[in-house]
């Protein structure tokens, strides 16, 4: 018996950094800029807008964190201002998309017939277009501003959260809890929306998480294109686009797009932590 190796058993609280330890990295990026967008005005050591010649495209020192950009502006200041941009973008879009594409999804699958019918033609007409190449047409269309281009992402955003909420929909209401609210005597939207819906969330605030990153990506993107915010408002996706052709004055570009990378990240990390926590197999394993 003494030969033989016994396998080490990992502690509890080992266990969960092995498991969680990246969503709690995530979630410390995610709060770490959503403090920076709140104090935004008492953090940032100058105003976002301020043009100083004089100190154009200088590099980070002491003065100056991450350097200036063409126009002499704190490239430090108007990363942490974009924050307000992007991050309050990212959640207006998710949020408001998530919920109506889960209500119109979740009423598809529990009405059924031609209104499902409907409903899901009509998702699948927009998921005929690639997302981003929809969102730039809508976005030019509509002309440049941020709130145009929050509605032109939130015509190519909803339908996932829709197929997503179908498809949980119909599982539930197989289920023998729904049959014994409707022996109850319970009306359909108390069913839809009392029961069948919060024991379907749990994928849905998933997708909802891991899409809040890729929203931020995305306008990041329309803004790059020029589709996004109006100068001289700091977003990130238009400094990166002031940046591109500043090779030798790389920080222009550089510190909004590691903005955009780590917030993008933390979003994914999170998002994957809650997948694991709310899978009943994965906390078993």
């Amino acid at each position: 018996m003494s030969g033989i190796a016994l396998p080490a058993i990992a502690s509890p609280r080992r266990r969960w950094a092995r498991r969680y330890g990246l969503a709690a990295f995530g979630a410390a990026v995610i709060a770490t800029w959503l403090v920076l967008a709140v104090f935004a005005p008492w953090i940032a050591p100058y105003d976002p807008s301020t043009v100083d010649v004089a100190a154009r495209l200088q590099p980070p020192s002491a003065s100056h964190w991450l350097g200036t950009d063409a126009l002499g502006r704190d490239v430090a200041t108007r990363v942490i201002f974009g924050a307000r941009i992007s991050l309050l973008v990212g959640f207006t879009v998710v949020l408001i998309g998530g919920a109506f594409g889960t209500l119109l999804g979740a009423l598809a699958g529990y009405v059924r017939g031609w209104a499902e019918e409907a409903l899901m033609r009509l998702t699948d007409l927009v998921f005929c277009f690639p997302p981003i190449i929809l969102a730039m047409a809508i976005a030019a269309a509509l002309g440049i501003g941020t709130v145009n281009t929050c509605i032109a992402m939130l015509v190519v955003w909803w339908p996932k959260f829709a197929r997503l909420a179908r498809s949980l929909i119909l599982t539930q209401r197989s289920l023998e809890y729904v049959e014994a609210a409707q022996s109850i005597g319970f009306g359909p939207a108390h069913i839809l929306l009392r029961q069948i819906i919060p024991n379907a969330v749990g994928p849905l605030i998933v997708l909802l998480t891991l899409d809040l990153g890729n929203a931020i990506l995305v306008f990041a993107g329309l803004s790059f294109l020029g589709l996004g915010v109006v100068p001289p408002t700091a977003e990130w996706g238009a400094m990166v686009a002031e940046g591109r052709e500043l090779v030798q004055q790389w920080w222009v570009a550089t510190f909004p797009g590691i903005a955009i990378l780590s917030v993008v990240m933390g979003f994914n990390f999170v998002g994957d932590g809650l997948r694991d926590w709310l899978d009943p197999h994965a906390r078993t394993r």
